[in-house]
């Protein structure tokens, strides 16, 4: 089975980043998503124990395996972000 076998679109998407605390990655992050999935998006925040970094999760509605791969790529090269999973 290949990776897009795997894949149901359009589906539910929990997308989700760790980022730098204090840089405001989340309207970044949100910025990003709403140019390629226009909606109106409040994202959940986690702040890490130490609170260096945040977790910002978006739920979106997904409609193709490239959109979700334009996303990571724009999201991964904010300077604020950490890492996408």
């Amino acid at each position: 089975m290949s990776n897009d076998e795997l894949w149901s679109f359009p589906c539910d998407f929990m997308f989700k980043a760790m980022a730098f605390a204090n840089q405001n990655a989340e309207d970044h992050i949100v910025s990003i998503i709403n140019n390629h999935v226009p909606g109106d998006y409040v994202p959940k925040l986690s702040p890490s124990k130490n609170g260096t970094y945040v977790a910002v999760t978006v739920t979106f509605k997904a409609s193709s395996k490239e959109q979700l791969d334009k996303i990571y790529i724009a999201v991964n090269a904010l300077d604020c972000v950490k890492v996408c999973l």
